[in-house]
C-alpha cells in the first residue's frame, strides 16, 4: 500500500482530541485508530505491537540478523487531529496532475488559492489531496504514521538489512499531552525522530519555549447611573493590558526566529474578565523576559487600580530541544544525508511551535523532527501530494539505513 493510500484510510477516522478533558487520551475515539493501526503493524509483520491503556501503540522491528550491534533507532507519529477545525466525516478530494492553480473545495464555497498558499505552485504535476472544505484533512498527523507504516512494511517485506527500528503512535500531540505518558524503556530506542513536519525535507530541531498566560481582571459593578468613582470595568482593564504589550510582537507580524504574545481568548463582563495568552520565543533569555514582562504589567496595574484587581496564572508548556540535540547533532547530519539520497533538498529551520520531540528530549530520548510533505494543518485548507509522502518515506527509510552501516 502506497503511503497516501494509508493515509486516505486512517482520515476517513476521527480522532479528534479535546483540551477541555482531563482523561488519557482526552477522547476515546483515538482508540479507534490505535486498534486499528496494531492489526495492520502485525499484518505486515510487527509481531510485537500493542497498544496500552493510554491509546499508545508500541512495535519494534528486529535487527536483521548480523546487525544486532547497530544503534536502534525510533520514529513517532501522533494519532489525534487537532481540535481547531471540524475532523469528522473527513471525505478528501484527490486530484491527479494537478495543474498548479486555485482548487474548489468541494461544495463548501471555500478556495485553496495560490494568492493564500504560493507554494501550491511548486506542486504542479503531482497528485494534490485537500479537504472537501467542511473538516480538516488529518494530515498532521496521519501522513507520519502512513510514512513510517510504509517504510516498516518495506523494511520487512524486501528484507532491507537494518538495525533494530522502535515505532511508537502516540495520542493527544495536538493537546499538548503527547509525550505525557511515553515509556521509553518500552519503546527501546536510544534515539528517535517525530514524523509530524510540513514539506518533504524539512529537518527541526529548534522549537519554541513555550508558555501560556492567563490574567483575570476582578472589577467593580454598579448601576451605570451612579457609577462615578465607583465602577471599575474589568473589560476596559483587560483592553488596558493588551495595550502595554509590543504591538508587533504578535504571530501575525512575526516569523523565522521572532517570538510573541498571542491573545488566544478574552471573555468578560464589567465584574470579571479573563484574557488566555500564549508566550513564544526561541531564546531562552528573551522568553524569560517575556514572562518577566506580564509580571510587571500586573503590578502596574495593581498600584493603578487597587491591589487584587489583576491576577496573573503562568504555566510553562515546553522548552526548545536544541540544547538536548546539539550534543548529538549526527541526527541532523543522518537527516541531510538522508535527504540528498532521495534528492530532496535539506531545510532545516525552527519550528515555531512544538512537537512531542521537544518533550521527549528533555525525557531523555533526543528527538528531532521530520517534514511529512504536508501543508496548511489545522483546518480546511490543508494538503499534502502523494508524490512529496513518498518523498518523506524515502528519507525515513535513508535514515534507517545510516544507522545500519
Amino acid at each position: 500500500m502506497k503511503a497516501y493510500e494509508r493515509l486516505l484510510k486512517y482520515a476517513r477516522i476521527w480522532t479528534t482530541s479535546d483540551e477541555e478533558s482531563t482523561t488519557s487520551p482526552t477522547t476515546s475515539r483515538q482508540f479507534d485508530l490505535a486498534k486499528q493501526l496494531v492489526e495492520e503493524m502485525k499484518e505486515i509483520g510487527i509481531e510485537d505491537a500493542y497498544m496500552d491503556e493510554f491509546g499508545y501503540v508500541y512495535g519494534h522491528i528486529p535487527a536483521t540478523p548480523g546487525y544486532e550491534d547497530r544503534t536502534a533507532i525510533g520514529f513517532i507519529a501522533h494519532m489525534d487531529t487537532a481540535p481547531d477545525y471540524s475532523g469528522e466525516n473527513v471525505n478528501p478530494q484527490i486530484i491527479e496532475n494537478y495543474d498548479g492553480n486555485d482548487v474548489s473545495l468541494g461544495t463548501s464555497g471555500k478556495v485553496l488559492s495560490v494568492a493564500e498558499f504560493p507554494s501550491l505552485k511548486t506542486l504542479a504535476g503531482r497528485t494534490l489531496i485537500t479537504t472537501d472544505g467542511t473538516t480538516l484533512l488529518g494530515a498532521d498527523d496521519k501522513a507520519g504514521i502512513a510514512e513510517i507504516m510504509t517504510v516498516a512494511e518495506e523494511l520487512i517485506k524486501e528484507n532491507i538489512p537494518h538495525g533494530k527500528v522502535s515505532i511508537s503512535f502516540t495520542t493527544d500531540e495536538e493537546v499538548g499531552s503527547g509525550a505525557k505518558h511515553m515509556n521509553l524503556e518500552v519503546f527501546g530506542a536510544p534515539f528517535a525522530y517525530t514524523v509530524d513536519g510540513g514539506p518533504e525535507g524539512e529537518i527541526q530541531f529548534e522549537n519554541f519555549n513555550a508558555a501560556s498566560a492567563d490574567f483575570y481582571v476582578h472589577g467593580v459593578n454598579v448601576h451605570p447611573g451612579e457609577a462615578k468613582g465607583i465602577m471599575k470595568n474589568s473589560q476596559k482593564i483587560a483592553m488596558e493590558i493588551q495595550g502595554m504589550l509590543p504591538v508587533d510582537e504578535a504571530p501575525e507580524y512575526t516569523e523565522g526566529y521572532e517570538g510573541f504574545f498571542h491573545l488566544m481568548e478574552m471573555t468578560g463582563t464589567v465584574e470579571e474578565t479573563k484574557m488566555s495568552y500564549l508566550i513564544r520565543d526561541f531564546d531562552s533569555e528573551s522568553y524569560e523576559n517575556r514572562k518577566e514582562l506580564l509580571r510587571n504589567i500586573t503590578e502596574t496595574v495593581n498600584k493603578k487600580y487597587g491591589e487584587g484587581t489583576v491576577e496573573l496564572k503562568l504555566k510553562d508548556s515546553y522548552r526548545n530541544m536544541r540544547e538536548k540535540i546539539e550534543p548529538c547533532m549526527e541526527l541532523i547530519e543522518y537527516a541531510k544525508k538522508a535527504c540528498e539520497m532521495a534528492e530532496v533538498k535539506a531545510d532545516i529551520a525552527p519550528i515555531r511551535g512544538g512537537t512531542d520531540g521537544a518533550r521527549l528530549s528533555f525525557v531523555g530520548l533526543p528527538c528531532p523532527n521530520l517534514g511529512t510533505g504536508g501543508y496548511g494543518f489545522h483546518g480546511a485548507f490543508e494538503h499534502i501530494t502523494a508524490e512529496g509522502m513518498d518523498k518523506a518515506a524515502a528519507i525515513i527509510k535513508n535514515i534507517i539505513l545510516q544507522f545500519a552501516k
